[in-house]
């Protein structure tokens, strides 16, 4: 009798809205398991989503009897998310997983990776229109660099109510780089643009120039944004166990295990921001449109700087390549070089592309950084 008391106390909790977030949940699930889409994160964040969204949920924290019981993720979250370490782990595994060489050879490419960040800078403004604060259109902005782990970080330290939203759409448009960014590429070059043929003719960069890499890029990105070190820092420390070649073992289990653990356990880490009564709102709507906007502009001003890039160069650029200038590294550089070899079988751009895409990868975290810089939390 007790049982289906109780069973009967759990069905009376339940709501519509959690069974929306359930539909949600499996929504993330299927795009992990069939459509391939960052698996080993939307699967953990789909099932979380089910897992937090089930009446008096143990997973979470709920009171029960004037008696606070934390849930395991609540407390993973406070351990951390709050405090970035899993972020921090993560960044050393891509970091790791990163070959700068491409950008070595071409430095150049650095530029259009800053271009690229325009679409972050652009929704902030446009957010704050809409009567975001500014460290909500600051965390939404930042959407537009396809970088989950930066938009976490960002989202955290301005303890933003969206920070659910804000994951979701990070993380889901950075998975359907494939589906976006083709059409507004072709929204804004010609056909003869996207056949321009770029020749590789790259330096040979030294093993000394990998491994003062990173520790370069540490120190500048310290002193243009010095909250950004955190992220960047551990970013570069990952590049550089892999280039320095004594700590291979270490590099391969930052690369594969390491990585991969610490993306599953923050999947379902970061659903226990997806409660029904926080997600299901106009602002999580919106939040999800204004990230797209981000996206997109970022890739148009990527595109739009190399176009003028053309206006001042004898070697023209093939503009889909400032396109990768955003951070999901590295379908962008796996697209672009589908799209060119479309146009023109013999065209390989993946070279060039690459060189933007690790580029995109320093500077959207450089970019994160500014944002904590010029805004007070």
């Amino acid at each position: 009798m007790e049982q289906f008391l109780s069973l009967y106390g759990n069905l009376s909790n339940l709501t519509w809205q959690m069974v929306v977030m359930w539909a949600i949940g499996g929504i993330l699930i299927w795009l992990g398991i069939r459509k391939k889409m960052e698996p080993t994160l939307l699967l953990p964040m789909g099932f979380g989503a089910i897992l937090v969204n089930l009446p008096m949920s143990g997973a979470i924290t709920q009171t029960v009897n004037g008696l606070i019981e934390e849930g395991p993720l609540d407390v993973l979250f406070n351990a951390g998310i709050a405090n970035e370490l899993f972020l921090l782990l993560l960044f050393i595994g891509i970091g790791a997983m990163i070959d700068f060489t491409p950008l070595l050879a071409n430095p150049s490419m650095m530029l259009y990776g800053a271009a690229a960040q325009f679409g972050i800078f652009f929704t902030l403004a446009l957010a704050t229109l809409f009567g975001f604060s500014l460290q909500d259109a600051a965390s939404v902005g930042i959407i537009g660099a396809a970088d989950g782990p930066t938009s976490i970080f960002v989202a955290n330290y301005y303890h933003s109510r969206y920070l659910g939203a804000i994951i979701v759409a990070a993380y889901s448009y950075m998975a359907l780089v494939p589906i976006i960014q083709p059409p507004v590429i072709r929204a804004i070059t010609t056909k003869k643009e996207r056949r321009i043929r770029m020749d590789y003719n790259p330096r040979n960069v030294s093993k000394r120039a990998k491994i003062l890499f990173p520790i370069f890029i540490t120190i500048i990105a310290g002193l243009i944004a010095p909250r950004s070190i955190a992220l960047v820092g551990f970013l570069m420390f990952g590049n550089l166990i892999r280039e320095c070649g004594v700590l291979g073992h270490l590099s391969d289990t930052a690369q594969d295990v390491m990585a991969n653990l610490v993306t599953l356990v923050l999947g379902l880490t970061v659903a226990s921001q997806m409660r029904a009564e926080d997600f299901l709102n106009r602002q999580t709507l919106f939040i999800l449109v204004l990230g797209l906007a981000a996206f997109i502009f970022d890739t148009v001003g990527g595109v739009l700087f190399a176009k003028l890039m053309n206006l001042f160069t004898k070697k023209k650029i093939n503009p889909m390549i400032g396109a990768c200038g955003i951070s999901a590294f590295p379908m962008s550089a796996r697209v672009i070089t589908q799209m060119g070899i479309k146009e023109d079988p013999s065209n390989i751009l993946i070279m060039q592309a690459t060189g933007v895409n690790v580029s995109g990868q320093i500077c959207s975290v450089i970019a994160g950084g500014l944002l904590l810089s010029l805004i007070a939390r």
